[in-house]
């Protein structure tokens, strides 16, 4: 039997540092672009969602319709859940008042809730294992709740619990430090340590993408969301372009 034949070729990148540092970058510009549009044009938590949730949905629809992995294509959808959820827990925390920890608690809830129903579904929620429409449906859901838990996360650690932007982020970085040191010394599952950083890199990307454009005022460095936007997309492009991405592969 050939190799090909051995093999489930996953629509989702190889697990590698280069995966790590655009998904924080990924993180961090869902963030100053949701910001720019519900912010900075004024357009409100509840349009901006609407908004990034149609760009969500044609990026999620083109990468499962897509034959094969397509580096730009996945990180494109990758922004496109860091955005509406930036905006969407924000919505759900201010406009409804649920507020940063009720939010954090009910976006939880339901990210747990979707990687049981999906590991029950599909008897894996390993990221090698999402080479089917449904087992990608299921990844992207998962995903859309981590993305959104994040932001609710990250808003509660620097406002609410007083830390500051980067007092929050300390922490984040803190804790993802822990996970990489359980990976190398540990023998905790390997797909439970991907989920908790994957988690995790969000509200850490999140407390630095206010870093970035919150007033001087209020902690941050009061730079233009817009060119931070710019600036993060770019840097992400040069990461995929320099750091060629291999699809994670899984022997059947």
């Amino acid at each position: 039997m050939s190799s090909s034949k051995r093999e489930i070729v996953s629509k989702v990148p190889e697990v590698t540092l280069a995966f790590w540092i655009i998904k924080i970058l990924a993180t961090t510009v869902g963030e100053t672009g949701g910001d720019a549009v519900s912010m900075s044009m004024n357009l409100g938590y509840l349009a901006s969602t609407a908004i990034f949730a149609v760009f969500f949905a044609v990026a999620v629809f083109a990468q499962i319709s897509a034959r094969r992995f397509h580096p730009a294509l996945y990180w494109a959808t990758i922004v496109a859940t860091t955005t509406v959820g930036t905006t969407l827990a924000d919505f759900a925390d201010r406009s409804l008042g649920i507020g940063y920890a009720g939010g954090a608690a009910l976006l939880f809830a339901l990210l747990i809730a979707s990687l049981l129903v999906w590991r029950r579904a599909t008897g894996s929620v390993a990221v090698d294992s999402v080479a089917t429409p449904r087992s990608e449906a299921f990844y992207w859901i998962t995903i859309m709740f981590s993305q959104t838990l994040g932001t609710a996360l990250g808003d509660w650690t620097a406002d609410t619990a007083g830390l500051g932007y980067d007092g929050a982020a300390l922490v984040f970085a803190v804790l993802l430090a822990a996970i990489a040191c359980a990976y190398f010394l540990t023998r905790i599952s390997r797909v439970a340590l991907f989920w908790a950083a994957f988690i995790l890199t969000r509200p850490l990307g999140a407390v630095v993408g206010d870093f970035l454009d919150k007033p001087l005022s209020k902690g941050g460095l009061d730079l233009s969301r817009y060119s931070a936007t710019l600036a993060l997309l770019a840097l992400i492009g040069v990461c995929i372009f320099l750091f060629p991405q291999r699809p994670a592969r899984r022997g059947a």
